[in-house]
C-alpha cells in the first residue's frame, strides 16, 4: 500500500475522514487527504490497481446524504494554495477543501460577494456543484449558475478543465448533475458587487406563530429579488452560545438578508427589511430582534449554524405555496403544541431568480417551487433514530399536498429519504457524459440517489 494511504486507527485516516454530521461517520477501506493533483493521481492509481471505488469528500458536511464507504477509497481534497480573486472580471478561483468564510474574507475587500450558504465551514465546491440556495439566490440565481470553470482529475489520472469554450457537456453536467465526475480540485465562481445588507433575526415565543406565520408568507408572495428570508421554529437546549431566552421554550424565528446596489445608498434595503420585519414586529413583542444594517460578511452568522460537528439526523423536500389548508398543517407538525423533536425546522424562501431557468447553467439551474422544507433532530438520550423517522414520516404525511416530490441537493442529510432533483431526460444525458469520462465506473458509488440510472430507486 501506498505510504500516504491511511487505515482505520492511523491518525491520518481519522483525520481525513472527519465529518461535520458525527451520526453520519464515514467508513471507507482506506482514505487520504490530498494536498495536490499529484496525491489525488497517485490515490487514484492505487484504487484502479486494487479494484477500489473512489469517494470523495473535502469538509464532510453532506456525508448524511453520502452512501455507505465500504471498500472504498476516500479522497479528501484539502488542495494546497489561495483564493485567487480577479476583481475585474469579477471571478475567484478557489482551492478544494476551501470553505466559504475563507473566500469570503478573500473577496471582501473588492466589495464582492459570492453567492455562499448560509454556514462559513462548507466546502465551496460541494455546495456550488450541488446546486446551492444563497442568501443572494433570488437576485443571482442557484449558486451552480456562477461557477465559470471547473478542474478536475478524471479517473485515467488526467487533468481536465471544464468551462463554457472547454468540454462543455461535461461542465454542464458537473453543475448540478450529482457528482461521480471525478476528483476536483478547484473551482472558479462568478462574484457581484455588494457593499452593504441588511440582515439578520427576530424571534418570538412559538405560541404567536399562528399569527405571525400567515403574516410572512403572505409578504413572500411578492417580496423583491434583493431580499431572501427563511422562518425556524426552534428548540433549543441550553447552550453556552445559545442566548437564555432562547432556550426558555418554542421559539418562531425569521431572518434574512436584503441586499444593496454596491456604492447605493443602503435607504433602499433598508425600507424593504422593514417592509417585512414591522409588519411582524406589529403582531407580537419579539423576544430578540438583531436586524442591521452592515457588511456582506456578517451574513454568515446570521442563520445560528453550529460551528463544530454535531450528530443529527435531517429530512428534506420543497414545497408550493401551502395556502390556509398548508399553513394549519405547518403549524400543527412544528409548532409550539406539535411535540416536535426536532431542534430545527422550518421553511427557506424560494422563487426569484432561483425560480427562473439560466441558459447558460448547468443541469440543475433553477428550482420550480416556492419553499424549501427541512428539518433537523438530535438523537440523544429518550430520541432514537426510529421515534425521529416516525416524525419525519408525520410531517411528510401533514405537508403531502404541497410535496412537489423533488428536493435541493445542498439540504439532503439522508441517503434513505426520497429525493430526486433531475428529470428522467436530464439524468440520462448526464449519464451520457459519465460514460465517457469514467467509462469503467471508478466513481460510480459517490454519484447522488436518483441522478443516474444505475442509483435510480422509487421514491416513498
Amino acid at each position: 500500500m501506498d505510504a500516504f494511504l491511511s487505515r482505520q486507527g492511523d491518525p491520518a485516516y481519522t483525520s481525513a475522514t472527519r465529518v461535520f454530521n458525527l451520526a453520519s461517520p464515514a467508513r471507507p477501506a482506506l482514505a487520504v487527504t490530498a494536498r495536490t493533483v499529484e496525491d489525488v493521481r497517485a490515490a487514484l492509481r492505487h484504487a484502479r490497481a486494487e479494484g477500489l471505488g473512489v469517494r470523495v469528500h473535502s469538509t464532510g458536511h453532506s456525508s448524511g446524504g453520502d452512501a455507505p464507504m465500504t471498500g472504498a477509497l476516500l479522497v479528501r481534497t484539502q488542495l494546497a494554495g489561495q483564493v485567487e480573486v480577479d476583481p475585474v472580471a469579477r471571478v475567484a478561483r478557489v482551492p478544494a477543501g476551501t470553505t466559504w468564510e475563507t473566500v469570503l474574507a478573500a473577496v471582501a475587500p473588492y466589495g464582492l460577494v459570492p453567492p455562499h450558504g448560509s454556514a462559513g465551514t462548507v466546502g465551496v465546491v460541494g455546495y456550488l456543484l450541488r446546486g446551492g440556495i444563497s442568501y443572494y439566490g433570488r437576485k443571482v440565481g442557484l449558486a451552480a449558475n456562477s461557477v465559470r470553470a471547473v478542474e478536475l482529475v478524471t479517473a485515467e489520472g488526467d487533468t481536465v478543465r471544464a468551462d463554457a469554450a472547454t468540454e462543455q457537456d461535461l461542465f454542464w453536467a458537473l453543475r448540478g448533475g450529482g457528482g461521480g465526475f471525478g476528483v476536483v480540485t478547484a473551482i472558479e465562481v462568478a462574484l457581484f458587487p455588494a457593499s452593504t445588507v441588511v440582515t439578520g433575526a427576530t424571534f418570538w415565543s412559538a405560541e404567536h406563530a399562528g399569527r405571525l406565520l400567515p403574516v410572512w408568507l403572505k409578504w413572500t408572495q411578492d417580496a423583491p429579488p434583493e431580499a431572501s428570508t427563511s422562518l425556524r421554529f426552534l428548540n433549543f437546549p441550553p447552550l453556552p452560545d445559545v442566548p437564555p431566552v432562547l432556550s426558555a421554550g418554542p421559539v418562531f424565528a425569521v431572518d434574512g438578508v436584503v441586499v444593496g446596489t454596491a456604492g447605493d445608498d443602503p435607504t433602499r434595503a433598508e425600507q424593504q427589511a422593514a417592509e417585512l420585519v414591522e409588519p411582524l414586529r406589529a403582531v407580537a413583542e419579539p423576544l430578540l430582534d438583531e436586524w442591521q444594517t452592515t457588511s456582506p460578511t456578517s451574513v454568515l452568522g446570521i442563520h445560528m449554524d453550529p460551528p463544530d460537528p454535531v450528530p443529527y439526523r435531517g429530512d428534506h423536500f420543497l414545497i408550493d405555496e401551502p395556502g390556509e389548508a398548508g399553513t394549519a398543517e405547518l403549524l400543527a407538525v412544528l409548532g409550539a403544541d406539535s411535540g416536535s423533536p426536532m431542534v430545527v425546522s422550518g421553511l427557506r424562501q424560494l422563487g426569484g431568480a432561483i425560480a427562473t431557468p439560466n441558459p447558460d447553467g448547468g443541469v440543475l439551474n433553477h428550482l420550480d417551487a416556492r419553499f424549501v422544507y427541512s428539518g433537523t433532530a438530535v438523537p440523544e438520550a429518550g430520541l432514537t433514530d426510529a421515534a425521529i423517522s416516525a416524525y419525519f414520516a408525520r410531517v411528510r404525511t401533514a405537508l403531502a399536498p404541497w410535496d412537489t416530490g423533488r428536493t435541493a441537493p445542498t439540504f439532503v442529510e439522508s441517503h434513505e429519504q426520497p429525493q430526486g432533483h433531475l428529470d428522467p431526460a436530464d439524468v440520462a444525458a448526464v449519464d451520457r457524459v459519465r460514460a465517457r469520462i469514467d467509462p469503467t465506473g471508478l466513481f460510480a458509488g459517490d454519484i447522488t440517489p436518483n441522478a443516474s440510472a444505475g442509483t435510480r430507486r422509487e421514491q416513498w
